[in-house]
């Protein structure tokens, strides 16, 4: 069979492969609902309604919910927002850009922009985006659709651009596995190392924001609304959240603080805690709130921080020279209901999508397959949802062979040595 051989790749294919780009438009809502009138204007041309991108399959958002995470989002937001400008970088990339109207805020003040997000998502922001900005704004802003893992769809996303770079990441890493994590600062580092400027991540401790959040808007009922949000947040994205390194946990905040930043110091950065409660602006979520529950909030603000990382000449980082870089190719052939399949290179978000159309085009014939990995030299979340999708397909089920090491890792990190069939 000729793999790429009509193999169209729709919005569809795009959302099955990946579907953690749900929770941005999530984010959206929130941020409309926290009074941004840019997010509102991007939300109606979307179409975008509460129930859709709040509710979940088995939860419903309560209007205390939909409060603390408008005070939240807004936190983050707004906050991230004045620390991208303050910086001094010559570029602002936004990664991942999501839906959120920082082209719009940013095009505005004359600073050139880039927005990297899934190509899921781009498919749909840009043009919304782009349509509430004149000619002369436009051409300051740049939307491109990556895989944050792969350094190749990254540095094509920053072609011609001089100077320094800021970089901003806010609801990544809580989905990234291990692996993941280690590929997304191998590339962030070697952007840097080239570019010049930061990465200024809010993820870590975004937990503990939410914390606080609730605890203000719902007092002592904010664990039931933690154990609600997660689950809506899981389902939204069809990701268990929260796996790797740079994600801090309630129960083991102090060690994981100490993981997180023992992590990105092996992986060649130096990190500088930036206290939210020094740079957040008066947020209109907290005015809604009564004088001693604002007060509460701004003081556990003092307490909780966003992460600012330049590159650090130690560390045992990873090359992205290589192996980051290299094409995906595959071959197929389909003997007694059997396809066999051969990958080369990267399964990840911009490789994936073209593996599930193929198999979408042709599972009528398909009662099994048989995976030779031996030249597969990275797959990521989105390779292994697709993975996936042919497996619970699949009378007979998907079954991996001749797995390197590299390979091998990912799958006992994620679990799915014990989901697929390894021979």
């Amino acid at each position: 069979m000729d793999f790429f051989d009509g193999t169209d790749i729709d919005q569809n294919i795009l959302e099955q492969t990946n579907p953690v780009f749900n929770t941005a438009k999530m984010t959206l809502f929130q941020l409309a609902d926290a009074g941004n009138k840019n997010a509102a204007a991007i939300s109606e041309k979307l179409g975008l309604t509460r129930e859709g991108t709040q509710n979940s399959r088995t939860t419903t958002a309560s209007p205390e919910q939909m409060a603390a995470a408008a005070l939240l989002i807004e936190t983050r937001y707004r906050t991230m927002g004045i620390l991208a400008e303050n910086s001094g970088c010559d570029t602002y990339v936004d990664l991942p850009c999501g839906y959120t109207p920082r082209a719009i805020e940013f095009a505005e003040k004359n600073i050139p922009f880039i927005g990297m997000d899934l190509p899921a998502a781009i498919s749909e922001a840009e043009p919304a985006i782009l349509s509430l900005l004149d000619d002369e704004k436009k051409a300051l802003v740049k939307f491109r659709g990556v895989d944050a893992t792969n350094y190749a769809s990254l540095t094509a996303a920053l072609e011609g651009v001089e100077g320094s770079v800021c970089i901003t990441t806010e609801g990544l890493v809580m989905y990234f596995t291990e692996s993941e994590e280690k590929a997304l600062c191998a590339n962030i580092r070697s952007i840097l190392s080239k570019h010049g400027g930061c990465w200024i991540l809010a993820d870590p401790e975004s937990t503990f924001v939410y914390i606080a959040a609730l605890k203000a808007v719902c007092g002592d009922r904010f664990m039931e609304i933690v154990t609600k949000a997660r689950s809506q947040v899981t389902e939204k994205s069809d990701v268990k959240i929260g796996t790797g390194k740079l994600s801090l946990r309630i129960k083991t905040a102090e060690e994981d603080m100490k993981t997180a930043l023992r992590f990105l110091a092996e992986q060649g950065f130096k990190v500088v805690r930036i206290i939210i409660a020094d740079d957040m602006p008066d947020l209109v979520s907290l005015s809604k709130l009564d004088a001693d529950k604002a007060a509460a909030y701004s003081a556990a603000m003092k307490k909780c921080a966003f992460w600012k990382m330049t590159v650090s000449e130690s560390g045992s980082r990873m090359d992205t020279s290589d192996v980051w870089s290299k094409d995906f190719d595959a071959s197929a052939e389909l003997r007694d209901g059997i396809m066999y399949l051969a990958l080369k290179g990267r399964l990840d978000t911009m490789t994936a999508p073209n593996l599930l159309a193929f198999y979408e085009k042709n599972k009528e014939q398909i009662h099994g397959v048989h995976v030779n990995c031996r030249d597969l030299d990275y797959i990521s979340s989105a390779g292994l949802r697709v993975l996936l999708i042919m497996h619970k397909g699949c009378e007979k089920g998907v079954a991996i062979a001749e797995i390197n090491e590299v390979v091998r890792e990912i799958l006992e990190q994620t679990g799915f040595d014990q989901v697929l069939a390894v021979v």
